[in-house]
């Protein structure tokens, strides 16, 4: 495909992608997309690429310079070579992150997981002829989650429940293939579980530190909305655990109804919590 074509069709995806808080459809419908944007090596210029990624864990993701299979590795794996603090846009969040290529190993392990999940990634490795590299994005200490993809703090809310949701769907679909092939969980899906359950956890965790109690000093008629988000906040943490659990058994069918019980009570407490306290946090602004 011509350099000008791809440009094209990425700057499509770069639009569609922000437009939508990291939503897009045709070819990329349901995938896992970040927008990273590196120093380009020699130009010194800022370059924004659609990239897939795999969740690995609460202090990375990782992704993997396929090219599509093509015999060169592609351009941003060479800027973020030669400058290795990078942006990386999720659709929720914007933040600094610092790229390491993983070496030996740890690198067959990671793109053994990427097969595992998708064959493509064994396709695009033969067709290539080279060692397709995966790449490690930490996201650069004292950042935090990074900036909120919002105009208000009830919009943020909504946000970032939205991507919750998103990703959540995309485990318990996950969840079915596993389901209807037997046998045990998929390595990189016990990772995706268990890298959902540790945002979620963290989640929670800065709400009942942070957002409820700012909440319940200015907004005292709130107590009883604030209580019983704190009391579901104690019934998903339960959950969360029965699917640690379930995923330790590596057994698909257990997990998945630990994913259903889970998708329902989040549901309803997510939905709740954006009635409750978007108005009250609109407001404020």
């Amino acid at each position: 495909m011509p350099n000008d074509v791809i440009s094209t069709f990425n700057q499509q995806i770069i639009e569609e992608f922000r437009a939508n808080r990291g939503r897009v459809g045709g070819p990329f419908e349901g995938a896992r997309l970040i927008l990273l944007t590196t120093t380009g090596a020699r130009s010194g210029a800022e370059h924004t690429t659609p990239v897939a990624y795999l969740p690995d864990g609460a202090e990375r993701i990782l992704v993997i310079a396929s090219a599509g299979g093509a015999p060169r590795h592609p351009a941003w794996y060479h800027n973020l070579l030669a400058h290795p603090e990078v942006t990386v846009e999720s659709g929720a969040f914007t933040y600094r992150a610092r790229a390491v290529v993983l070496e030996g190993e740890e690198r067959d392990q990671a793109f053994a997981r990427a097969v595992e999940t998708d064959a493509g990634w064994a396709a695009y490795q033969e067709k290539a002829g080279r060692v397709i590299p995966v790449v490690a994005l930490y996201s650069i200490a004292g950042d935090g989650p990074g900036d909120i993809n919002a105009g208000s703090m009830g919009e943020a809310i909504k946000v970032v429940h939205d991507a919750f949701r998103r990703e959540l769907a995309l485990i318990r679909q996950e969840m079915d293939k596993a389901t209807q092939g037997g046998g045990s969980l998929a390595a990189q899906l016990r990772v995706n579980c268990l890298t959902f359950c540790h945002g979620l956890h963290n989640h929670h965790t800065g709400e009942g530190l942070g957002l409820f109690p700012f909440l319940a000093d200015r907004h005292p008629t709130a107590a009883p909305a604030l209580e019983r988000l704190r009391e579901e906040h104690d019934r998903i943490a339960a959950l969360v655990e029965d699917l640690r659990a379930a995923i330790a058994t590596e057994d698909p069918a257990t997990a998945r109804t630990e994913v259903e019980r889970l998708t329902a009570e989040l549901e309803a407490h997510l939905t709740y919590e954006e009635e409750q306290l978007i108005p009250l946090l609109d407001a404020a602004t």
